[in-house]
């Protein structure tokens, strides 16, 4: 028993210092009514948080480790990969983040801002490490991270530790609640051009779509049994000027099945700008093509 207990002494004094290290790369941001979210100190001048998390404004506070505050401004936001970056108005030191390698089953331990300086654990286990997926806005993710993990609202935006004291990513809430990683990979990818543009190019075709069922006298010819219906189309966007009307029903593009838009995202990434695709889609009760090229999103 005394065996046992030494291994769970070990075991507990190693989280807690892996915490206790941790909170010198989490920082408070600050929101109204005395609430805050937490951002990862990702290297010096660069404060990575949960772009959902924040409000559409340009300046906030932040409450740095050991509780110093001072004024940051927003340098670029990405939604489709859920990556937003701050830069503070002073420097504040930023500990060294190595990347580590989610796998099923391994301890994680995320760390959140507790706004006053100081930090906040959750301890859990990485519940899914699968390949690479794109979000419902088009963003390419490195790995589906899921957490086995329970997370407060304050501390998403936090990083994710493995036992090791590696970094597997940053918290965030995903599709369903689920608490999940945005890997260190897609942060190392995408923090750099938001340095340098403040947004990430994407693909746009100028339509809001709705998922909806195929007809059922077309689902032969169509050769499915769901798509997407355009509701909407943007005046002089590429789907206006390719002659694309609300009421369509998009049944594929370049060969991709439309069944929902996540299966079609991959085709908007900043490489698709300029690209021609190929529109399968019903109009008026006959199965059609259409030829688009794709242009670039317009900025929110």
């Amino acid at each position: 028993m005394s065996d046992q207990t030494d291994l769970l002494g070990q075991f507990s004094n190693a989280l807690a210092s892996r915490a206790e290290a941790a909170k010198s790369a989490v920082v408070a941001i600050r929101l109204a009514h005395e609430r805050h979210v937490t951002g990862m100190l990702w290297q010096s001048g660069i404060v990575v948080t949960s772009e959902q998390a924040l409000p559409r404004k340009d300046d906030f506070e932040l409450v740095a480790p050991g509780g110093s505050m001072m004024t940051a401004r927003i340098a670029g936001r990405d939604s489709s990969t859920n990556i937003a970056i701050l830069k503070p108005a002073e420097r504040i030191a930023s500990p060294a983040i190595a990347a580590g390698e989610a796998r099923i089953g391994a301890v994680a331990l995320a760390i959140g801002a507790d706004g006053t300086g100081g930090a906040s654990a959750r301890l859990g286990l990485v519940n899914l490490a699968g390949a690479e997926w794109h979000s419902s806005r088009g963003g390419l993710i490195d790995r589906r991270i899921v957490l086995d993990v329970r997370l407060a609202r304050r501390e998403e935006g936090g990083p994710v530790f493995d036992a090791a004291g590696t970094c597997l990513g940053m918290s965030t809430f995903g599709p369903r609640g689920q608490v999940i990683a945005i890997p260190t990979a897609t942060i190392e990818r995408v923090v750099p051009q938001l340095a340098k543009d403040g947004r990430i190019a994407r693909g746009w075709l100028g339509v809001a779509l709705q998922a909806v069922a195929v007809p059922d006298a077309l689902r032969e010819s169509a050769d499915q049994s769901s798509g997407l219906m355009v509701m909407s189309v943007v005046e002089n966007g590429p789907a206006a000027q390719a002659g694309i009307l609300a009421g369509d029903i998009i049944l594929s593009v370049d060969g991709t099945s439309a069944h929902r838009f996540r299966k079609i995202a991959r085709h908007f990434g900043a490489d698709s700008i300029g690209r021609k695709a190929e529109l399968r889609l019903i109009r008026s009760g006959a199965v059609m093509a259409v030829q688009t090229t794709i242009a670039e999103r317009q900025a929110a």
